[in-house]
């Protein structure tokens, strides 16, 4: 199967990123959003992140109005009727993105692939919600989604070899490694992560180390290129509330408990780097 028309489904970090990958492969890329402002956004973003690519040489200043003209917003999914693949980036909340999949089900091609950039949901339980389960496939992209290599293809029970082999075609052909995993919560990625941001979130709770410390003893110790706390506001703090609280309630493991702190601060809306503040403060 050729992919070529793809719909991304939310205008957010992810969405962006996933569109801004797609249409500088040369895909026609159609970014749906309730939001019109958050539409306007994420062009915005996705322009000025060509804008710093091209400035660092890795893109040729010349292809930046061409990648844009590939990218189109929308806020209707009934725009979705023709494209060959979804990819759903939308809020981390399972039922939200189980009507969503309901709906593009109804509107998609029966041909078409929908897929999932979740981060921890059951691939198995969205496909459920559609009468297409063999089409359906998780496709969890890294955040920045224009450096980071990674791709997890995470196959739901009834995901056919044929959908399987497309999207990990797609994969290389963006230039990324497709890696497989099995539909369990978390998938890898985040079953490994997010028990160490949260323990990085208790330590700073219990007052074992300053913010900077705790940082400092993983990046100079362990030579992760960035902080726990740092990180986890790059991904977000209600992204990592939201996956720890999947993976406490699916393998019912306490360890996988989100820290007090880690919830007060979602309460309050400090979310990291989206909101100008979560661990760490961020001019907007």
């Amino acid at each position: 199967m050729t992919i070529q028309a793809v719909a991304v489904i939310g205008a957010g970090t992810m969405g962006n990123g996933i569109a801004q990958v797609m249409a500088s492969h040369g895909k026609d890329v159609l970014v749906v959003d309730l939001n019109e402002e958050a539409l306007q956004r994420g062009h915005a973003a996705i322009e000025k992140s060509l804008g710093r690519m091209a400035k660092k040489g890795k893109l040729d200043e010349s292809e930046v109005p061409a990648i844009l003209g590939r990218i189109r917003g929308t806020t209707s999914l009934q725009d979705c009727a023709s494209v060959d693949l979804v990819v759903e980036a939308a809020a981390e909340n399972e039922a939200v993105k189980c009507n969503l999949f309901t709906a593009l089900d109804g509107i998609v091609g029966s041909d078409g692939i929908l897929s999932s950039n979740t981060s921890s949901i059951s691939i198995t339980r969205i496909a459920a919600a559609t009468q297409r389960p063999d089409k359906v496939i998780g496709m969890h992209f890294m955040n920045p989604v224009p450096v980071m290599q990674l791709v997890e293809v995470v196959r739901g029970l009834d995901t056919s070899d044929a959908t399987a082999a497309a999207v990990n075609a797609l994969t290389t052909e963006l230039g990324k490694t497709a890696v497989p995993a099995n539909d369990f919560p978390g998938f890898v990625s985040n079953r490994i992560l997010m028990p160490m941001l949260n323990e990085a979130v208790f330590c700073l709770m219990e007052g074992v180390a300053t913010r900077e410390s705790i940082d400092a003893v993983m990046k100079l110790g362990m030579a992760h290129p960035m902080g726990p706390l740092a990180l986890a506001d790059l991904v977000g703090l209600d992204i990592c509330l939201a996956i720890l609280e999947v993976l406490h309630r699916e393998l019912g493991d306490s360890k996988y408990r989100p820290c007090p702190l880690l919830r007060k601060m979602v309460a309050a809306g400090h979310l990291g780097r989206k909101s100008g503040r979560g661990f760490y403060e961020y001019g907007r």
